[in-house]
């Protein structure tokens, strides 16, 4: 099965086609200016769905971790939000992982040294093969470089029998909720979130890096491309928001 033919990954309107590494200074850029303001717009602009959506993600990756030594990686964790509900499912080793200096240092303030953080790649992990029992991944797939690579990159890290759980937007496809939904993300949630963080141009980017991301079909397909396998997903509030876990 190959990877659905569509953009390999995310592709910011300022950058060329297929220049991944200026397309990932483009997103580190962008997370590095929304940083002190990240968890305010995050809750508000979600009306706190974004909250449950985490506790949702941590519950069903929580099949993972069920021996205490069960070591989890949160990739993209940015100010570590995900890491703190799963430490409420899991007490043993847990790491963190984003690209962005910044956001590591709001997730450092808030865990207050319940996870091992770590400035790395999603694409390049320094991490051995083989050695995790799950990675997740909230929001974060999408802003990815390369979509195909990314995945490798978590399949590899995992254990034979380890668990991938990605969560991200999605467009609802209901009659009412749909195009209520395009009214509001493709007009409302840049202008606000632009005014409220002062970086307009990375809730642009938001909103067009959902339009163009894989709908839960073709990022299925795309998982069992890679070589995972026994993939479910879970569309949360509407299909707003859409929960893929997957087995290595």
């Amino acid at each position: 099965m190959s990877l659905p033919t569509i953009t390999p990954g995310t592709s910011p309107a300022d950058v060329p086609p297929g220049d991944e590494a200026t397309a990932a200074r483009y997103v580190r850029q962008i997370f590095a200016r929304v940083a002190p303001r990240y968890d305010l717009l995050n809750h508000l602009l979600s009306f706190q769905i974004d909250r449950y959506w985490r506790r949702f993600t941590a519950e069903k990756a929580s099949e993972a971790l069920v021996l205490p030594t069960a070591r989890a990686l949160d990739l993209c964790c940015g100010t570590g939000d995900l890491l703190l509900a799963l430490g409420r499912v899991h007490s043993g080793p847990m790491f963190g992982a984003d690209f962005c200096r910044p956001m590591l240092v709001a997730a450092a303030a808030k865990l207050g040294g319940h996870a091992r953080l770590i400035e790395a790649d999603a694409l390049a992990l320094p991490v051995a093969s083989g050695s995790l029992d799950l990675v997740t991944i909230a929001f974060g797939l999408r802003n990815l470089a390369n979509y195909r690579n990314g995945l490798q990159e978590m399949r590899r890290v995992l254990r034979d029998g380890g668990r991938l759980a990605v969560l991200e937007f999605s467009q609802p496809r209901g009659r009412l909720l749909g195009p209520m939904y395009k009214l509001y993300f493709r007009y409302v949630l840049p202008r606000l979130g632009g005014a409220i963080s002062g970086a307009a141009n990375a809730y642009r980017y938001l909103q067009q890096s959902v339009d163009k991301f894989l709908s839960p079909e073709e990022l299925s397909a795309a998982m069992l491309a890679v070589g995972f396998r026994q993939v479910r997903y879970w569309p949360l509030t509407g299909g707003i928001a859409v929960l893929h876990v997957a087995t290595k």
